[in-house]
């Protein structure tokens, strides 16, 4: 198993060096014509049979090791969202440089037959995939994906983090900034993953906790949690006058409680200030909690079209190593709401380490000399992992499973499908089931716990085992065996 973990990793290095090398002899050119293979628009022509623009002939042949999917395993092609121009200056630069990665993506496929996906996420949108495969747009003639906002990028790309999000609800919210700031808040929620912890406060003249029943405190923000914050952020409403001194003060508050008991990310810490002004700098409540270690950076987001108040905003966010940026319509939420991110990846490509991070579902590193390129990655099937168990030597009844740092498990016999209609179904929350949900005998979390917490060993538990497919249940004393794979989080 730790071989294959190994030979992944080794595949994903060449191609964060590959990147690198291309991008550092690369010089921009904001007028470079540079035609390249639209996954949307390969193969399309107009209504006269010719290609279109970005449309060229792509190849593309089904494939058994690719779901018998038509591919083309000599070239990727690249992706853009919808929301972004395909022929941005930036966007074509970055094509234009990363073209370099084909090599190291078939050069790793002929050293590894295994791999399947592999793939270039930029941070300027773009998404290089190999082998080329042709994208769909659904009904609308949309593609929403964007890879900033997958899973796997935000985590390779920041550390864990603690962020408390204030939202202003005074009076002069009311109408189209209130929807703004609520999509806003929802947005962000999106870039949390599973290391992260959060909360969310709206403030006027008092204090309001979107869910009063968390007040002081942060929770994971794990699938169910951010949608269960989602539902009550409808409930908010715009009145009253805005305080920010006190919303400021509690987030501070929170923030060092959290982090002096070692409950959270223990990692990076941010406040997200979503107003659409603020009447001062706040610099005396700055120097009371976060100069001049600023510990935690302040990022701040100006609703509306009006900037009267902008320089103070800015003056917070710069003064405490955040952002600022300005959202005046709802399709400047999504775009604004990723700088956030650019910030947060500083430590971690500045420091110049190969940074593997192993998630759910993906293998991902980055590394830069102070800006985020982007994500490099291959998909790694679970069927891949359960070819290296020894299920010889488990004996009857016996069986291996594996969960990620956070107990969700990521194989386990008894996670099993939900059928519809008799077919198999995707669960809702298929990455996010705790192991505590499965081996229910683990009733004090002494398994969950060990595994949480990277103990290694051996002990034993009675646990309940069914046969004869259910119909029989019988007590067993079974052994355990924790083992922690290197190169990995598992």
């Amino acid at each position: 198993m730790e071989e294959m973990f190994h030979k992944k990793s080794e595949a994903v290095r060449r191609l964060v060096e590959a990147a690198e090398e291309a991008h550092l002899k690369h010089e921009f050119d904001a007028d470079l014509q540079y035609e390249y293979f639209n996954a949307v628009l390969i193969n399309e022509r107009d209504k006269d049979g010719n290609f279109l623009e970005l449309g060229k002939e792509f190849i593309l042949a089904p494939n058994d090791h690719f779901n018998n999917l038509p591919v083309n395993i000599s070239l990727s092609d690249v992706q853009v969202p919808t929301n972004m121009y395909n022929k941005d200056p930036a966007i074509v630069n970055g094509v234009y440089w990363s073209e370099s990665l084909n090599k190291v993506f078939v050069d790793n496929f002929d050293r590894d037959p295994s791999l399947i996906w592999q793939y270039f996420g930029s941070a300027k949108g773009f998404f290089r995939q190999y082998p080329g495969i042709k994208w769909e747009p659904d009904e609308n003639g949309v593609i929403a994906f964007d890879c900033r906002n997958r899973k796997w990028y935000i985590q390779a790309a920041t550390s864990p983090k603690d962020v408390v999000i204030l939202v202003d609800v005074s009076g002069s919210m009311k109408g189209l900034r209130m929807t703004i700031a609520k999509q806003t808040v929802s947005s962000i929620l999106d870039t949390l993953g599973d290391d992260d912890f959060f909360n969310i406060i709206a403030y006027n003249e008092e204090l309001h906790y979107v869910e009063p029943c968390l007040n002081g405190t942060l929770v994971q923000a794990d699938r169910t949690n951010k949608e269960h914050f989602r539902e009550h952020l409808d409930k908010l409403f715009a009145k009253g006058i805005g305080m920010l001194d006190i919303a400021l003060n509690e987030a501070f508050n929170i923030l060092s409680d959290f982090n002096h008991t070692g409950q959270g990310s223990i990692c990076s810490q941010a406040i997200m200030l979503i107003t659409d002004g603020a009447v001062d700098t706040y610099d005396t409540i700055f120097a009371k909690y976060n100069w001049p270690d600023r510990k935690v950076r302040i990022f701040t987001y100006l609703i509306g079209r009006e900037a009267a108040f902008a320089d103070n905003l800015k003056w917070m966010a710069c003064a405490n190593k955040g952002f600022f940026t300005q959202i005046s319509t709802l399709a400047d939420v999504q775009e604004n709401v990723m700088e956030y991110l650019h910030v947060l990846s500083r430590p971690k490509v500045i420091d110049q380490e190969h940074d593997v991070v192993w998630t759910e579902a993906y293998i991902d590193s980055t590394r830069s000399k102070g800006i985020l390129l982007g994500v490099v990655g291959t998909d790694v099937p679970v069927k891949e992992l359960l070819k290296t168990i020894p299920k010889y030597k488990l004996g009857i009844h016996g069986y291996a499973f594996a969960i990620t740092n956070n107990g969700y498990i990521l194989t386990h016999p008894e996670l099993r499908p939900l059928y519809e209609e008799g077919k198999k179904r995707r669960k809702p929350n298929y990455s996010s089931v705790d192991l505590s949900e499965v081996e229910w005998e683990d009733r004090d979390d002494v398994l969950r716990n060990a595994m949480v917490n990277r103990k290694t060993g051996k002990f034993s538990m009675e646990v309940k085992k069914t046969v004869d497919k259910g119909f029989r249940c019988g007590a067993l004393q079974r052994p355990w065996e924790i083992f922690l794979p290197r190169e990995c989080n598992y």
